[in-house]
């Protein structure tokens, strides 16, 4: 191949990865548009609903900010500082209400706490009530239950790269080593407290399930009834509040972003040997390990082994829907599908940057990725106009050229979901596609063009076998995603087409517990996955903290 082809092929492939990019982030780009509504800037109806929607939402995610922070932020310097009895265990147990949907936590939060419960196992006793769970305080607290684990990952790791001799310098001006702690490790560490309290808030803001269960409307359930509710179904007032809701999503990313760089920058300047945690007796001891341990029973423990109850219950009483199981089987289909596409996708966005890198393919492909900190619902919302103009021009190409008529293929189908799902999770393979690429050798391209093999064959015969680890990385975590993904799949599902997470939401709004109960264990599990990887990543940081101690 001469020199100006190679240089065309370069730039096709370019020209691909970027186009696809562009692709995936459109229906984005394409929100503000929405508020051009004949002579009015903004919809009557979401001028009406924009303000209280507003307000609970930033009273949320504020709220959530300060609770992750205390508790997750509180554990971090526990288990990183101190040593006591089971403090091994609990480095990585603490991580598991991850794996835990907000949902889910109020379903059996519903279930035992006062509400009308069909089924008759319940590991509390039955009869409990909690004054308040309705509202701001029962979703700030259900959720700073589930996400205080971004805090805890993001503050443990960054006071294991801290030095001790920082904490030396302190005590040999006469701290004590609490003061210590607070005085110099909390200010190090801050940048990175801050990034984990941006991406809680990030969840809060995107959260569905929770406000809606507990009646707290914040933009997320705003524009779900706008758009779901028959009479008042309003798409360009559902636009404009999720355009709202993506710009506080969007500066929120910017946040954690900044001061995720400034949390690699402490961590750099402080490296040296770790610090040794400082051991805790008698009763400080036994408060140590108890609160934590409690704060896990009462978050993930007694919420999963009631789940188990319930599904036994279910079981031996042949209480199963017939739904169930089409909701099993529709949910791994579409997972399965969204995670090919989202895949290749990936793929070819990375590569596309491999073989032509340029600042607008980088630019292309980091906003391909903002849709992970874009709310399901916005997302929903989103794709549904260039889903609506797609179909339009296709109806008409089929009945203006092959007198034929063809119904809607996207819009309210299992294509449109799936392409929202790609949309929201196209950055959970991106990442995965595009760290694994980075560890080709360049040489291996060179060799392969050597040997005359085209771009494509390179792709194809070198890269994708070299890929696989972080293709299935990729595809493992948009499944899981998929799996616990309720809003976007509320709002475009077609019908036959629910999921387990559907399954559990609705029976959860009639309190039908019996029928939630198997769905919402089945997610828990899933969710687990990624968590578990998380955990082998947390342990292998300690082990290397401990050597450098050692060491």
């Amino acid at each position: 191949m001469d020199l100006t082809s190679a240089r065309r092929a370069r730039s096709g492939w370019a020209i691909v990865g970027v186009a696809v990019a562009l692709a995936v982030a459109g229906p984005l780009i394409a929100l503000p548009l929405s508020f051009v509504v004949g002579e009015q800037f903004f919809d009557p109806i979401a001028r009406l609903l924009l303000p209280q929607a507003l307000g609970r939402s930033v009273v949320l995610a504020l709220g959530v900010a300060a609770g992750t922070l205390v508790v997750g932020g509180g554990l971090a310097v526990l288990v990183s500082f101190y040593d006591f009895p089971g403090r091994r265990w609990l480095e990585w147990a603490l991580v598991l209400p991850l794996a835990l949907p907000g949902y889910v936590l109020v379903f059996v939060m519903l279930g035992q706490l006062g509400l009308a419960n069909p089924l008759a196992t319940s590991i509390f006793g039955g009869g409990l009530t909690l004054p308040g769970l309705h509202g701001a305080a029962g979703a700030i607290g259900a959720l700073v239950a589930v996400l205080y684990p971004y805090v805890y990952v993001l503050g443990r790791s960054a006071f294991l790269g801290q030095s001790r001799s920082a904490l030396e310098a302190a005590r040999s001006l006469g701290r004590s080593y609490g003061q210590a702690v607070r005085g110099v490790a909390l200010p190090l560490a801050r940048p990175a407290l801050a990034a984990g309290a941006a991406l809680a808030m990030m969840e809060a803001l995107a959260d569905f399930g929770v406000v809606n269960l507990l009646g707290y409307q914040t933009l997320t359930d705003t524009i779900y009834r706008v758009w779901y509710d028959g009479s008042a179904f309003d798409p360009a007032a559902a636009l404009q509040l999720a355009s709202v809701l993506v710009s506080l999503a969007l500066l929120l990313v910017v946040v954690e972003r900044l001061m995720r760089g400034r949390a690699r920058y402490d961590q750099a300047l402080s490296a040296g040997d770790a610090v040794a945690p400082r051991p805790l007796r008698g009763w400080r001891a036994l408060v140590a390990c108890a609160v934590p341990t409690l704060l896990l029973v009462v978050v993930f423990v007694a919420p999963v082994l009631q789940l188990v109850a319930w599904s036994l219950e279910t079981l031996v009483t042949d209480r199963l829907s017939d739904d169930l199981g089409r909701a099993v089987v529709s949910t791994l289909l579409l997972a399965l599908a969204a995670a090919a596409v989202a895949v290749c996708t990936a793929t070819l966005v990375s590569y596309g940057q491999r073989v032509a890198p340029s600042r607008t393919g980088r630019g292309a492909a980091r906003l391909a990725t903002v849709g992970y900190a874009v709310p399901g619902a916005v997302i929903a919302v989103a794709i549904y106009v260039p889903l609506v103009w797609l179909d339009r021009r296709l109806i008409a190409v089929a009945d203006g050229w092959f007198d034929a008529s063809i119904g809607l293929l996207f819009t309210g189908t299992v294509l449109g979901l799936i392409g929202a799902y790609v949309v929201r999770f196209h950055a959970q393979a991106y990442f995965a596609v595009e760290s694994r690429m980075g560890r080709v050798a360049p040489n291996l391209d060179d060799a392969a063009r050597a040997l005359g093999a085209d771009r494509s064959r390179v792709l194809l015969d070198v890269h994708v076998p070299l890929l696989w680890p972080g293709v299935l990385t990729g595809a493992l975590l948009v499944v899981v995603e998929v799996v616990k993904e309720l809003p976007a799949t509320a709002l475009l599902r077609p019908l036959g087409s629910d999921t387990l997470a559907i399954v559990a939401w609705e029976a959860t709004k009639d309190s039908r517990y019996d029928a939630a109960a198997l769905p919402a264990l089945l997610i828990v599990l899933v969710g687990l996955v990624p968590v578990i990887m998380l955990i082998r990543l947390s342990r292998r940081e300690s082990r290397d903290s401990a050597e450098m101690l050692v060491g």
